[in-house]
């Protein structure tokens, strides 16, 4: 993967499991039991979405099996009751459901999944076709980026417009996906803006600088000098 932002067409799921309208909870459970996932799409025709079941939406059959809710919980969880007398994916689903399309960022996506606490989420056309799935551990690979990739998309994308040479002189340095800037810069009011370009870059974990200023000496150049002003006298 190069460039930035990755997309999400980069990290999803191409095979998906889905179901049907009329796929019996038996069915359900087993598939994903089968397919080791916490959600499965509903589709219709040709395969566009009109649905998610999750897990949380199973649960309350069980949840409620053996239970008489008083009116104030009957009152308060009308959903969960009905979903708990859903005996097909239609009856249990959540609809319409909530997806992303191929070419949202990974940022976007994960900004959805947050807001709706959901785990995964189908990845549809732009006519609402199922394309794929991306899950939460989907867009955490990015953090799998070698360090050597990272560094690379950090001097290209990011040091050799803020800081070229031969104004500046800048060193990546990448251990763990925490990124180090190193060196000297003609303007150290640039600085900020580095910073929030190199945390864009998918993958980085942190980031810090030695950055001093051009025409500032460092430690180096005083010492060098103070030897140099003692060897002349």
């Amino acid at each position: 993967m190069h460039g930035t932002p990755h997309i999400v067409s980069d990290v999803m799921t191409h095979t998906v499991a889905a179901i049907g309208r009329k796929a019996p909870f038996k069915e359900i459970v087993q598939l994903m039991q089968d397919w080791k996932v916490s959600a499965l799409p509903v589709i219709e025709g040709e395969g566009r979405v009109v649905g998610v079941v999750s897990e949380a939406d199973l649960l309350p059959k069980e949840e409620f099996r053996d239970s008489d809710p008083d009116r104030y919980t009957q009152l308060r969880r009308l959903t969960d009751l009905a979903k708990a007398g859903g005996v097909t994916a239609e009856e249990l689903m959540t609809s319409p459901a909530l997806t992303v399309h191929a070419n949202a960022t990974l940022a976007q996506a994960a900004r959805t999944m947050a807001r709706a606490r959901v785990k995964r989420l189908p990845v549809v056309d732009a006519v609402g076709m199922l394309e794929g799935i991306v899950s939460r551990a989907d867009l955490l690979k990015v953090f799998l980026r070698a360090d050597e990739e990272i560094a690379e998309e950090v001097r290209r994308e990011v040091v050799s417009y803020l800081f070229p040479p031969p104004d500046s002189s800048v060193r990546v340095e990448v251990r763990d996906g925490a990124v180090r800037l190193v060196g000297r810069v003609r303007d150290h009011s640039l600085v900020p803006v580095a910073a929030r370009l190199v945390r864009a870059v998918e993958g980085v974990v942190d980031v810090d600088f030695d950055l001093t200023d051009r025409g500032r000496p460092t430690d180096t150049d005083t010492h060098t000098a103070d030897t140099g002003s003692s060897s002349s006298a």
